[in-house]
């Protein structure tokens, strides 16, 4: 059975999390221009990743996944009893999803389409540069929560123990991806870095004009 997640003020007049009536995450009201849409990926793109082959994508991603694990192992390590947990991370505006297993020996992530059927224990869904944004701490994960632009369903612990080790381990994944392709690091990372001024604006939330302007 999932569980589920509410709001309440504390006694000190913190926003707090509940977890079927407990509680279990403490949460900072965001400021507004935190809580800003995310730009999605454009529909022509995602029509051009649909008719793509998964195989490339799912092999770089192992790669990445395996070789933040030789790097960091601490990170897995962190996630204690919860590294056997099936964490799907659902980028919405994407034709595919990923399946992690955070294992700390022989962690593994499966790419899969949409249809394709999955067993997970938690789910972590949002336009993909709300995702990216919160693994490299570009936009503050309490504000992504609380304003639903990234929603979690299943194990809530689970996402809180994700979330302290990512942030722990301050995670680039330009440079995570450069090490994982080995030779090609260097081609790798400056094509990418390259490509900053449009990740820019797919993780970056859009400006917002203040009350009265």
């Amino acid at each position: 059975m999932f569980s589920w997640c509410a709001f309440m003020l504390d006694r000190n007049g913190r926003l707090v999390a509940l977890e079927q009536g407990r509680n279990v995450l403490p949460v900072q009201t965001p400021p507004m221009n935190e809580t800003a849409e995310i730009a999605s990926v454009p529909l022509a793109a995602r029509l051009l990743l649909a008719a793509m082959p998964l195989a490339p994508l799912a092999f770089v991603l192992q790669k990445v996944v395996e070789s933040v694990a030789r790097r960091q192992p601490s990170l897995f390590v962190r996630l204690d009893r919860y590294s056997e947990k099936a964490f799907l991370v659902d980028p919405t505006d994407l034709p595919f999803v990923f399946r992690l297993l955070p294992r700390a020996i022989q962690p593994t992530i499966e790419t899969l389409r949409r249809h394709d059927e999955s067993v997970w224990d938690v789910r972590i869904a949002g336009p993909v540069g709300a995702l990216v944004a919160m693994i490299q701490g570009a936009v503050d994960g309490d504000a992504l929560f609380f304003s639903r632009t990234i929603i979690v369903e299943g194990d809530t612990e689970a996402v809180l123990a994700l979330r302290n080790a990512l942030d722990d381990a301050e995670i680039d994944l330009i440079a995570e991806t450069a090490i994982a392709l080995g030779i090609a690091s260097e081609m790798a990372q400056c094509f990418a870095r390259s490509l900053s001024p449009v990740a820019a604006r797919l993780t970056r939330p859009a400006p917002t004009r203040a009350n009265g302007a």
